[in-house]
């Protein structure tokens, strides 16, 4: 063994803390991009978390009941990529971190869900890692109560940056945590004082401990380089009845040689130079990415230890009486018969033909699958009786039981989205929430981040466009569907009634790995599917709903209470002569998955074409074409009653009737 490995035959905390800093200073090196100052600084206290409280067995990631380690503070992924190769996870080798942010590899610029295991969700965007954390957190907690303390027991462990606590999001999120009592959930605060313009006193001056527990969080402040002090303040953090907060006094780049606790270390390279004096600083006299065999083992038996409570959680499972219910939860499957009652009442709807708000239709759905998947756990942005959300006699989720399975969020649009991400992806639940549809505006990123994640959380938006009248507007959605169907991975979803609602809703809750938004509106709009289609045709995206007399010439397409426009504009075009067929188009995203034969029958290519919908035109051209016509919406609504609004801004079936004509 040479002198330089002897060093390391028994590597101290420090050392194994310094493995970290180089490893990251390395990688951000050899892309020539990146922000080591963030996993340097925090490299002791990720040390003391993993090697002495974290949950875990790097050999089985996917370990239902293993603590969740979130990385709010995304900028720093070169953190969670030393952390996962050096506890041994098997995504993570020497080759993806000596190739850091290039293409192919896993190890992107900021960490991504299900390109490296190990990581349990996206992050980058500030303050979206902490809020989603509070999603696992109450997950946790309610399958908890559901299953049993044998079967769910973790915690959730978050390492948030300054920029994480000044994003707005990031008061969401604590109030709602320390309003539920989410004792498992820890937030390690990178203390550093440091953002890439300079201090944080250039722009900030929040007493964060005080805001914290102003929330109903318990608190305290350590020295974020003595490992001691970080063991002590952490095992005080697994005993509270609240969620806690650890300020960690840090000092960004910490172990550089120079450039130790200066805002230059934040997003750049260090450079050669620096990097040689900070080897020789901290006694490192390895080549870049090279471990010494004592660092090796030593992070190899943490990366091991969690596999004799792991082994015993296996056992548990294995003679546990909700064994089947609780595996088939995690995997996200849904129970046998999901959908019986809901096949039944829609061909009870073909003959009722109910008159209703699709947001009434909406909770009719909910009622009817709602008590035959037990995962589903809803909430609302302090909209509930607006969204139809709340499922008769269902028990609220809150301390100290956390059985029940309805949120109230309170108005908390942006949190909620994040919190429903958190419980998507913990495995168990599968999560909705509600608002007004203008509101998406708000929840906006975080729907985004759950599309780009792939994550079935169902965004019950509604109010979605003019028809709710009087409130004006400031909450008539007029651009939102483009804005919402322009997110890829998104089903953005606008029924036309009853039954094309209840089609929607099955639609979402089967597709595991996509994000839903259901665009309900205020107003009633008639029944438009009159007979049992044998099929749902809502899941194509848009189907033929009315066929033409005779060879058609004129085709007309609508969404949601315009779809009945539509058909009133088709009646009259008929009984002028002009043979017209109506199509109803629920869902751009998922009519785009159809074959192409499929999309050209519907389209109607050779027809006068026109669409009408209380939106803006941008996306139709997909279907009309550039000289089809649109009947909708070119600016902002107004204050008025539904029916004044339809008519002052000419989104009637005369409108469309004269569309189709003036292009015949």
């Amino acid at each position: 063994m040479t002198d330089a490995q002897a060093a390391f035959a028994k590597p101290s905390p420090r050392q194994m803390a310094d493995a970290i800093r180089v490893l990251a200073m390395d990688g951000v090196e050899k892309a020539k991009s990146g922000h080591p100052g963030m996993p340097m600084g925090m490299a002791d206290v990720a040390t003391v978390l993993y090697s002495k409280f974290l949950k875990f067995d790097a050999g089985r990631p996917d370990w239902a009941d293993r603590d969740r380690f979130i990385l709010s503070a995304g900028h720093g992924s070169m953190l969670i990529y030393a952390l996962l190769h050096l506890t041994g996870y098997k995504d993570a080798t020497r080759e993806q971190l000596e190739n850091f942010r290039q293409w192919g590899f896993k190890t992107a610029g900021h960490p991504e869900y299900g390109h490296m295991a190990g990581i349990e969700t996206t992050t980058g965007p500030l303050g979206q890692g902490l809020a989603t954390s509070v999603g696992f957190a109450i997950a946790e907690r309610h399958l908890a109560a559901r299953f049993g303390k044998d079967l769910v027991d973790h915690r959730t462990w978050v390492v948030a940056g300054d920029g994480c606590l000044m994003e707005g999001v990031s008061q969401e999120a604590i109030a709602l945590a320390g309003r539920l009592k989410l004792n498992k959930l820890c937030v390690l605060w990178d203390d550093n004082e440091i953002t890439i313009d300079g201090k944080v006193s250039l722009s900030d001056a929040t007493d964060q401990l005080a805001r914290f527990k102003a929330s109903g969080w318990a608190v305290k402040a350590v020295d974020g380089h003595d490992h001691k002090q970080i063991q002590k303040v952490l095992a005080w953090a697994t005993k509270q009845d609240k969620p806690t907060l650890i300020a960690c006094k840090t000092k960004i780049g910490k172990g550089a040689a120079t450039m130790e606790g200066s805002h230059k270390t934040h997003g750049a390279a260090l450079g050669a130079t620096e990097i040689a004096a900070t080897r020789q600083a901290l006694n490192w006299p390895f080549a870049p990415f090279e471990l010494p065999e004592g660092i090796k083992t030593a992070w190899a038996k943490v990366g091991k230890q969690g596999g004799k409570a792991r082994k015993a959680w296996e056992g548990r499972l294995l003679n546990h009486a909700q064994r089947d219910d609780f595996t088939r939860a995690m995997a996200g499957d849904l129970p046998n018969g999901a959908f019986e009652a809901l096949d039944a009442k829609l061909k009870e709807l073909v003959s009722t033909q109910p008159a209703l708000a699709t947001r009434q239709s909406s909770g009719e759905a909910l009622e009817t699958v709602f008590n035959a998947i037990p995962e589903l756990v809803g909430g609302s942005a302090d909209l509930t009786g607006s969204n139809n959300t709340f499922v008769k006699d269902t028990q609220i989720l809150d301390a100290p039981s956390y059985a029940g399975r309805y949120l109230n969020y309170g108005i908390r649009e942006f949190g909620m989205a994040a919190a429903m991400n958190g419980l998507a992806l913990h495995g168990g639940v599968i999560p909705y929430g509600g608002t007004f549809m203008a509101f998406a505006d708000y929840s906006r990123p975080a729907i985004r981040l759950g599309a780009l994640m792939g994550v079935r959380a169902v965004h019950v938006l509604t109010h979605d466009s003019i028809g709710l009248g009087e409130d004006g507007p400031t909450h008539q959605p007029v651009e939102h569907l483009a804005a919402l169907r322009a997110i890829p991975n998104l089903l953005t979803m606008r029924p036309a009634d009853t039954v094309e609602a209840l089609e929607c809703w099955q639609v979402a809750l089967q597709h595991k790995t996509t994000p839903t938004a259901l665009c309900l509106s205020r107003q009633k709009t008639p029944a438009v599917r009159l007979t049992d289609a044998g099929e749902n045709l809502s899941r194509k995206g848009a189907y033929e709903l009315k066929a033409a007399d005779g060879v058609a010439k004129v085709t007309l397409f609508g969404t949601g209470t315009e779809v009945a426009l539509a058909l009133q504009a088709a009646e009259t075009l008929e009984a002028e002569g002009v043979p017209t067929r109506v199509v109803s188009v629920p869902c751009f995203a998922l009519f785009e998955q159809q074959p192409k034969a499929y999309q050209d029958a519907v389209i109607g290519r050779g027809t006068v074409r026109v669409a009408v919908e209380a939106a803006i035109k941008q996306g139709w051209e997909r279907f009309i074409g550039e000289d089809g016509g649109f009947v909708g919406m070119t600016g902002f609504g107004a204050s008025a009653p539904a029916e004044v609004l339809y008519r002052e801004f000419g989104i009637t079936a005369e409108a469309v009737v004269e569309a189709a004509k003036a292009r015949l």
